[in-house]
């Protein structure tokens, strides 16, 4: 760990929220203008879905376990081709 890393734990965020995802995103920003960096020590799989999901994942140095293709898919959601262009 580099010297002036904060470690913040994450193991108490019981339910993530926006909130919380957007707190620790001005956090990370406040601790780099400052010279630091900001390291989130045992996220839970919510948490760090909720951050991936933000776009945040590799801001906040999160790695989501699990690809795509693990996930469950969507029932009564199918790929189609091109939408037709819309009638004038």
């Amino acid at each position: 760990m580099a010297p002036g890393t904060v470690i913040l734990s994450c193991a108490r965020i019981q339910h993530p929220s926006v909130a919380a995802i957007e707190y620790l995103a001005r956090l990370k920003l406040g601790l780099r203008r400052g010279g630091r960096e900001l390291c989130l020590a045992s996220p839970s799989p919510e948490l760090a879905e909720l951050i991936d999901l933000a776009g945040l994942a590799g801001v906040l140095g999160v790695e989501v376990k699990g690809q795509a293709e693990e996930r469950e898919e969507l029932r009564g959601v199918e790929e189609e081709g091109e939408l037709a262009d819309p009638p004038v």
